[in-house]
């Protein structure tokens, strides 16, 4: 399951926008979200053992102070 949040402002904060990713660890199937609440990866059978990454997109920087490379 793949899926991407839009950058957004909450309390005050700004969330960048980023992806989250959740597979099955052993084999990399990538699940959706009704094969999440099962037992076994529908893919290779094996007891259901989830990975999951994070993607951020970077948008702005922040200005840098002092002496750079």
């Amino acid at each position: 399951m793949r899926k991407t949040i839009q950058a957004r402002n909450v309390g005050g904060v700004d969330e960048p926008t980023h992806t989250i990713e959740v597979v099955c660890h052993n084999c990399g199937y990538d699940l959706d979200e009704a094969e999440l609440e099962a037992d076994t990866c529908s893919d290779c059978g094996e007891t259901l053992n989830l990975k999951q990454s994070v993607s951020i997109e970077v948008t702005t920087l922040p200005p840098v102070f002092g002496e750079t490379m």
